[in-house]
């Protein structure tokens, strides 16, 4: 579940790693990292159960099939459409890793079982995908997103040099949202100051390789923050990242749409979603599977009133360039989630969402009738639009 940490949404990599009493290389395997031998998500499984090898030798007690990620499968065992359901609560099959299925020797393909296409290719901008992408999860009580859930979300990655070793390695800096193939919006506060970074589109569960579709990393060629940004109260918490090349619109992968400047989401019940903690203190953990949490927005004379009841104090005034969403306990985004988007439902379209706001600040986690803060998108569609003009890229991308 995702919580909001009082004006801290960064990874701060040096205190995470104290707090946790864990060295740079075992925070990197953590978060963004790869297992590839024994890849376990955060899941339930029966623990004496071994995968099989990937040289086809069989599984005791299973006859003669192989562990093999479910699209390699071609013997009936799964919908050879790719639509296939996987629970990763309760895996009561051989296999280590919920991805996979035993697979009868012989049946396994080089070449993935890839989905039949939908009979219709949806169009556009903002289109949510609520049973996931080639497969869907159940047992998903932790507020997991399906895969493809979400294909607009991306994570913003820092290359760092880790103990003067020269290969650079890449570190989870924040969330962010593709607008265009190759603009990306996310908070001001993950990003200012800051280069050398690089966006990674299409994951989902951060520590295995055998999701269906590739992600993609490209490149971060320049980034515009927008001048009016504020870093000692985060007004005007904006930045716009502009890739080196394009991304390719996949399954997994598209762009949000964005709101015309001044619309207002009140009430709305609208999506959160990211990679950060699970709770705001020492103990709380960085998700290896991308969560989702619903949430309201909330009135921001009722949001002020309820922010002044906290630390804030009796004075706060909330500055325009923010709206609040959630106030329900237990619900809220967290550190690490900074940059993530705030999606809300277009009105009138099934499953299609436009980008209402970017995970800024918010006074403890989840907390009760305490909502979080959140970039107000709709009063920087103009100057979002501008920047777009002035390097030449169009804005039909993220219109509805």
């Amino acid at each position: 579940m995702l919580c909001k940490h009082s004006l801290v949404v960064l990874l701060v990599l040096f205190a995470y790693t104290t707090a946790q009493g864990k060295t740079k290389d075992e925070l990197i395997k953590d978060v963004f990292g790869t297992n590839d031998q024994n890849e376990k998500p955060v899941t339930n499984r029966t623990p004496d159960l071994q995968p099989g090898s990937s040289g086809g030798g069989g599984i005791p007690g299973t006859g003669s099939c192989t562990c093999v990620p479910y699209y390699l499968c071609n013997n009936g065992s799964v919908n050879t459409n790719g639509e296939g359901v996987i629970d990763i609560r309760i895996n009561e099959g051989p296999c280590e890793n919920y991805i996979d299925v035993c697979c009868d020797k012989g049946s396994e393909s080089d070449e993935p079982i890839t989905p039949t296409p939908s009979p219709v290719k949806k169009s556009g901008c903002g289109h949510h995908n609520p049973d996931g992408v080639g497969f869907r999860i159940t047992g998903n009580t932790d507020h997991e997103a399906q895969y493809g859930e979400f294909p607009w979300m991306v994570a913003v990655l820092r290359e760092e040099t880790i103990e003067g070793n020269p290969q650079k390695l890449n570190v989870y800096q924040c969330g962010g949202a593709l607008i265009h193939t190759q603009v990306v919006v996310t908070a001001a506060h993950c990003v200012s100051g800051k280069k050398q970074f690089k966006i990674r589109a299409g994951e989902w569960d951060t520590q295995t390789k055998k999701e269906l579709y590739p992600h993609q990393d490209r490149e971060v060629e320049s980034i515009t923050v927008h001048p009016q940004y504020y870093a000692g109260a985060l007004f005007n918490d904006v930045a716009m990242l502009f890739l080196k090349t394009p991304v390719d619109i996949a399954e997994n992968v598209n762009v949000v749409c964005l709101p015309p400047q001044g619309t207002n989401v009140d009430h709305a019940r609208c999506y959160a979603s990211g990679w950060g903690k699970d709770g705001v203190r020492a103990e709380g953990r960085y998700q290896v599977i991308l969560k989702k949490i619903d949430l309201p927005v909330v009135p921001r004379d009722i949001c002020q009133e309820a922010l002044r009841s906290t630390r804030l104090g009796k004075h706060f005034e909330l500055h325009k360039s923010f709206i609040c969403a959630g106030g329900e306990p237990k619900k809220d985004t967290c550190k690490g989630d900074g940059g993530s988007p705030l999606v809300c439902p277009i009105p009138g379209q099934k499953d299609r969402y436009q980008q209402a706001g970017i995970v800024a600040w918010g006074i403890g986690c989840g907390e009760t009738n305490t909502p979080g803060v959140y970039v107000n998108m709709a009063l920087f569609r103009d100057w979002i639009d501008q920047q777009m003009s002035l390097k030449n890229l169009e804005t039909q991308s993220y219109q509805y």
